[in-house]
């Protein structure tokens, strides 16, 4: 330490030229074992400050919410590595970046980026006119399908955006056509929850099948018979049956079917 604080003594005198009495007493003060210390800690105060910065800011890659027309929206399709991965649905845009092995190109859900493809999220045609906005002809259901995948990417990603047309005007406001889209959603989940309270009446019949043996209904309690399900159309757009289990005193209801090559009174049915 005493070295040190002669190693800082010579220079201070070569520079300042000072006289010799007064060196003599500037010596002594520095050559003593509190000044030592004190000039140590003070470079190494020095050091760690000018070797440790800071790290300069990070920059905020997300975009700020926007009105998007369809040819800009087209640029965010993930073959710009510069550029986040947008996909919109129902007129909403979000950014679908941190799912990039997914959205990104080659990825498995790529036809979704750079555009609405809200139908095809119900349809599977990610092809030609199925990757459209259009629901034109979709059942109640399926519109509240489409409404469901965009709660899920409201909750999952985030929202940057509208894209101007079908579902939104140059202003961002909803038109008819996405008002529309939620009032059928919305009368396919009544439509959902009656047939569900309707068909807890009449428990279904337990079910399985295998490769090897086919399929097979059967009733813990009661017998089997395949039921219309009257609230389908409405909801699907098409009639559809279910199987349930009926007891023996309920059996002359009109609209039962006995399975084919089933007894009558047979607690389980190949189908």
């Amino acid at each position: 330490m005493r070295n040190l604080a002669g190693f800082f003594w010579r220079i201070f005198a070569y520079k300042t030229q000072i006289g010799s009495k007064t060196m003599k007493s500037l010596r002594r003060i520095l050559q003593s074992p509190f000044v030592g210390v004190t000039l140590i800690a003070l470079l190494s105060a020095l050091y760690f400050r000018s070797s440790f910065k800071s790290p300069p800011p990070q920059h905020n890659q997300q975009i700020e919410k926007r009105l998007f027309s369809a040819e800009e929206l087209a640029l965010y399709n993930g073959t710009d590595e510069t550029l986040p991965i947008l996909l919109g649905i129902l007129g909403s845009v979000y950014d679908v970046t941190k799912g990039k092995s997914h959205y990104g190109s080659g990825g498995s859900y790529n036809h979704f980026a750079g555009r609405d493809a809200s139908r095809a999220f119900v349809s599977g045609n990610f092809t030609g006119d199925g990757l459209t906005d259009s629901l034109h002809g979709l059942s109640s259901s399926e519109v509240k399908s489409i409404v469901d995948w965009r709660g899920f990417y409201s909750r999952t990603y985030t929202p940057v955006g509208k894209l101007v047309g079908r579902y939104y005007d140059s202003q961002g406001n909803p038109t008819k056509h996405l008002k529309g889209a939620e009032a059928k959603a919305s009368r396919g989940a009544q439509l959902m929850e009656k047939q569900k309270i309707e068909e807890d009446k009449q428990k279904n019949c337990n079910s399985r099948w295998s490769q090897d043996e086919g399929g097979e209904v059967w009733c813990d309690v009661g017998v089997p018979r395949l039921v219309q399900r009257p609230l389908e159309i409405a909801i699907t757009g098409s009639m559809s049956k279910r199987c349930a289990c009926f007891e023996e005193d309920q059996l002359d209801q009109s609209g039962l079917e006995i399975y084919k090559d089933c007894e009558p009174l047979a607690k389980s049915c190949k189908v």
